[in-house]
């Protein structure tokens, strides 16, 4: 349905359940792309079939919270392909449970670091890019707990809530001159570790995470040039 040929999709968090989905879907929709993860040659075990081919870029090392690391991903991205057209934040982290007075601080900590500063600079370093070459596509990953907040999820939600609250701003500094920026808020994502932590439930209401990497190549595609600011709600039936 649609064709990337010759455009170069940034993916973070590329070894994450959702970043291999997407990056199997961008390839099949003929993309270049540049997988960025932070551990060391996880992404070539990850991508065994890509190592070493021109078309796609593996930037290990690199942790999304450390504006330096980022700094340099980007500039390993842009120095290979010499553009990037789409950034897809899939970096994020989910931890709840304990009412806000219980939430230990390094829980709240971390939470704002995984799911909106990893955003932040991310978006950051890859913006100034984008605005030179007059054009792109920023996509983020909210979540349902970040539009009203839940009981046993302060920090989550507050996270998620950042990141909707980035994807607004970007969105409304950005939009003038040819850059949409938005983001998707899934369901529950059907997946193993999801799974594992409720077994009770109904698997089949879940959002996969197929189905999620399809709404985000719609997002971050040309027929949604005139869609900006936008949070897309992606919640199956659950």
């Amino acid at each position: 349905m649609f064709d990337y040929s010759n455009e170069i999709i940034m993916i973070t968090g590329a070894i994450g359940q959702l970043g291999v989905v997407l990056a199997e879907t961008f390839r099949a929709a003929n993309a270049k792309l540049a997988l960025v993860d932070r551990g060391e040659d996880r992404l070539k075990k990850t991508f065994p079939d890509l190592v070493d081919i021109p078309d796609y870029l593996m930037v290990d090392c690199a942790d999304m919270m450390d504006q330096a690391a980022v700094e340099q991903a980007v500039k390993k991205a842009i120095n290979h392909f010499g553009k990037i057209d789409v950034l897809v934040n899939t970096v994020g982290g989910f931890r709840a449970g304990q009412r806000l007075h219980e939430t230990p601080l390094e829980t709240w900590d971390s939470l704002l670091n995984l799911n909106a500063r990893s955003v932040f600079i991310a978006c950051q370093q890859v913006i100034p890019h984008m605005i030179n070459q007059g054009s792109g596509k920023i996509t983020n990953i909210a979540a349902r707990p970040g539009i009203e907040g839940q009981p046993g999820m302060a920090a989550y939600s507050a996270s998620k809530s950042a990141v909707l609250r980035l994807t607004e701003s970007m969105s409304a500094e950005l939009k003038d001159q040819g850059i949409n920026v938005n983001c998707v808020i899934p369901g529950t994502i059907d997946t193993p570790k999801n799974r594992g932590e409720l077994p009770e439930a109904d698997f089949s209401t879940w959002v996969t995470p197929e189905s999620l990497a399809d709404v985000i190549l719609f997002i971050s595609s040309s027929a949604a040039r005139d869609i900006h600011g936008a949070a897309l709600p992606v919640y199956g039936r659950s």
